[in-house]
């Protein structure tokens, strides 16, 4: 039987220390830079945007891997949503001061 992480789990799991000591080691580890954005040779960095670390087998279906550092990449706060399709599909919002002239 397959052995899934209730939500509650995962919350009690990502607010253990354990966890906040790991995740620091590992964006650590990835010099402080997104792995997406690097493959794509953009450097992203603690200073551009939210670093997060993802569990690339997910947490909720593989927690033997939780702290497994193998598992364990940083991405920035965009390529994380993208990688769970997390991202906005409703209609983009028109910007109202495309026609200002600012010279």
């Amino acid at each position: 039987m397959l052995n899934v992480l209730t939500k509650e789990d995962r919350d009690k799991f990502y607010n253990a220390s354990t966890w906040r000591r790991l995740r620091l080691e590992i964006i650590k580890r990835d010099n402080y830079e997104c792995q997406w954005c690097k493959q794509k040779g953009i450097v992203t960095s603690k200073e551009d945007t939210t670093l997060i670390v993802d569990h690339i087998k997910e947490l909720e279906t593989h927690p033997e891997l939780a702290l497994e550092p193998s598992n364990l990449r940083t991405l920035c706060f965009y390529h994380h949503e993208v990688r769970h399709d997390r991202m906005f599909k409703g209609k983009k919002k028109e910007n109202k001061w495309i026609e200002d002239e600012w010279y």
